[in-house]
């Protein structure tokens, strides 16, 4: 069981500095601003989508 874990550590561990020596600061702070922009539309599509089936829902209901 120890072998897995160390075994597992040691290839994430390799993983992430391989991607460090690679990705320069600009490409990170790129990738974090879309991931920003990504989850605020996402918030609010599923926001404005569930507004519109709990108003259907209510009008089905009367």
């Amino acid at each position: 069981m120890s072998h897995i874990s160390n075994q597992s550590a040691g290839t994430f561990g390799g993983t992430i500095l391989a991607i460090v020596g690679v990705i320069d600061s600009s490409d990170m702070l790129k990738t974090a601003i879309l991931a920003g922009i990504g989850a605020v539309v996402s918030f609010g599509v599923s926001t404005v989508l569930k507004r519109l089936f709990s108003s259907k829902r209510k009008k089905e209901d009367v």
